[in-house]
């Protein structure tokens, strides 16, 4: 039996919540009502992850463990204070109204809907042809185990160290690892090629690490580098975003110094509201800590005198 509808005031709106007791994450039981509390508690992170982004929705409109909808467009029903932004996709020369968070009852709406991924662009509607964030996927093969991810991220923080930038990792909420850093808006193609000078930097210094485009051709012990994410439309889920599996775990924003002893697990939504409480958002300096990518874009004019292959772009 379906429960009662309950609304909810957030800020100045007032958002109805259909269904509230309806079980989202079966491992401890978290229902709708829970990960709604539970974006309402990290609102300030989410909302800063999210802010004017483009933002593809991965909804379980009966829980985790029944149909997935991959939604590019915002649902109808929206209320008219739900923002959105016009995007073109070439493959299909269609245009999708796309959620653009401003502010966190925008994002309880979505979880109304039965939201519970965002998965933002990396670039922002003021600039949507040029990404103002670079994003380092660390993404671990079928039997790549997380203290080689632990080892790599190390890698990564040595490199963006000597090049000046700062880096903002967090857990993938799966089995890898993202770090973030904020660059000048520059077009897609200038970031992937950053992006993948950046990869073959660490993959010199590290055993562990693939930047092979084919699968086929990936150790699957290895982690790869994936460059790709910085390619237009692909997108990762959201610092704070929870993860579509029975334990509700989270991509949690970590400090350089957790690495070593923190586990994906960790991270739910059972108990990330009070480590947020507590610490804050760790990404909330990202936009003060810009770094211009031209010393990378450099190692890729290099990397191509060389004769190093030039991948394709998998849109």
């Amino acid at each position: 039996m379906a429960s009662k509808a309950i609304e909810l005031e957030v800020d100045d709106k007032v958002v109805r919540v259909s269904n509230p007791d309806r079980v989202y994450f079966p491992a401890r039981g978290e229902t709708k009502l829970d990960l709604v509390e539970y974006y309402l508690a990290v609102g300030d992170g989410i909302v800063n992850a999210l802010r004017e982004r483009p933002c593809m929705l991965q909804r379980f409109p009966t829980g985790v463990t029944g149909e997935k909808v991959h939604q590019k467009r915002l649902p109808k029903g929206a209320p008219p204070w739900m923002d959105t932004v016009e995007v073109f996709f070439p493959r299909w020369k269609r245009t999708a109204d796309e959620l653009c968070v401003t502010e966190i009852a925008q994002v309880i709406w979505a979880v109304q809907m039965s939201t519970v991924e965002f998965h933002p662009w990396n670039s922002r509607r003021g600039h949507l042809e040029e990404p103002d964030e670079w994003r380092i996927d660390l993404d671990p093969g079928p039997e790549c185990d997380w203290a080689t991810v632990q080892r790599v991220t190390h890698v990564v923080h040595e490199v963006l160290d000597e090049l000046g930038a700062t880096g903002f990792p967090k857990t993938s909420g799966g089995k890898g690892l993202h770090v973030y850093v904020r660059i000048p808006p520059h077009p897609f193609a200038d970031v992937r090629r950053a992006a993948l000078a950046f990869a073959r930097e660490v993959e010199r210094r590290s055993p562990d690490v693939t930047t092979a485009w084919w699968r086929k051709d990936r150790d699957p012990a290895a982690l790869f580098v994936d460059y790709n994410q910085n390619a237009r439309d692909h997108t990762i889920a959201a610092a704070y975003s929870v993860r579509g599996n029975p334990e509700a775990t989270v991509s949690a924003p970590v400090a350089w110094e957790e690495v070593d002893r923190c586990e994906p697990g960790d991270f739910t939504i059972a108990t990330v509201p009070e480590r947020f409480a507590r610490l804050g958002d760790l990404h909330a300096g990202i936009d003060d800590a810009v770094f211009d990518p031209a010393p990378l874009l450099e190692w890729a004019d290099r990397d191509a005198a060389e004769g190093a292959e030039v991948p394709p772009v998998d849109d």
